[in-house]
């Protein structure tokens, strides 16, 4: 089976500036993955040239198995940053209106609507209008009208933008069972939280060049200090090859920053060899993809050749 999306050597200018710089990846069907990168990095660019929107100056672009065609717009839904909704038409004739736009059967479509408006706690406003409702809730009909037709590919923009907590774990769960039902997710989002929790794979864009691209917990091992964090008691410093002792902000947990002789499984067997300590837990210090996304895009990190090309990826 191809993949939903194949991204080759793409490049965008506009007059001198370059807005995406051959940029190579592939999204897989049925996963969820993130687009990442600080304001001005070329996601929307790229996510516009994968929706044809705009075209790239060089590079190619396959959307669900072929090169982009009328026929494939019926197959994606498509939430932008920029949200449009009409604003005088009841919310149920406004879904359905949409979902016939993208192939429906009217009376499948109103079905739809009234369900997906139920689900997303909207269901007393089926009749009122988009500019009755607060910014949280139009959001919920915008998400609504993008996936009304059941789309095979969903591209968000800023998902969870102006929602509250409750609202964004109902986003959340509905993004989670479109991907169980087969459907193939791709994030645009700044909420480095969300994509640990809930992408597959990411791609980070910088200056319109790929950065970081890979699995979620591979992208974070390959950033990982050698470290491990523990809690429990004893005098963590007197452990052979720690250098530094790190509490967190809560006083529970501590980082032990290892010497480059020194492994986790060392540190772990002394540990469990000596009656000195006693041991609640213990992980291999990983960092977060915020303090990642920091690191990168605040230029400490390289370009990495080592990034994975696209024949390293598929073996």
């Amino acid at each position: 089976m191809s993949n939903a999306i194949e991204v080759q050597r793409i490049t965008k200018r506009y007059g001198q500036k370059v807005a995406v710089d051959d940029i190579s990846f592939e999204v897989r069907r049925g996963e969820i993955f993130s687009l990442l990168g600080p304001n001005g990095a070329g996601k929307t660019t790229t996510i516009r040239m994968i929706l044809d929107i705009i075209k790239p100056d060089s590079g190619t672009i396959h959307v669900l198995g072929a090169p982009f065609s009328e026929e494939t717009k019926k197959r994606i839904g498509y939430l932008p940053e920029e949200r449009g909704l009409y604003k005088n038409v009841p919310l149920v004739e406004l879904l359905s209106y949409i979902g016939t736009l993208k192939g429906m059967r009217r009376r499948e479509a109103e079905q739809r609507a009234a369900q997906l408006l139920d689900e997303l706690d909207l269901g007393a406003y089926k009749k009122g209008k988009v500019r009755e409702l607060s910014r949280g809730m139009s959001q919920k009909v915008q998400f609504a009208a993008t996936i009304i037709h059941r789309p095979e590919l969903l591209i968000i923009d800023e998902p969870f933008a102006g929602l509250d907590p409750v609202n964004t774990e109902i986003i959340k769960n509905m993004i989670f069972r479109l991907r169980s039902e087969g459907a193939t997710i791709v994030m645009s989002i700044h909420e480095m939280h969300q994509v640990e929790e809930m992408a597959d794979r990411l791609l980070m864009i910088h200056q319109g060049r790929r950065v970081l691209y890979g699995e979620v917990d591979e992208v974070r091992q390959r950033y990982a200090e050698n470290a491990v964090i523990v809690s429990g008691q004893g005098n963590w410093a007197a452990l052979r090859g720690v250098m530094r002792v790190q509490p967190d902000e809560t006083g529970r947990n501590v980082t032990l920053y290892l010497d480059n002789q020194t492994t986790p499984d060392q540190v772990m067997a002394e540990l469990a060899n000596s009656p000195n300590y006693s041991v609640r837990s213990f992980a291999i210090a990983v960092p977060r993809l915020n303090d990642i996304f920091i690191r990168v895009a605040g230029g400490e990190a390289k370009i990495a050749a080592s990034v994975p090309s696209m024949a390293e990826v598929r073996s």
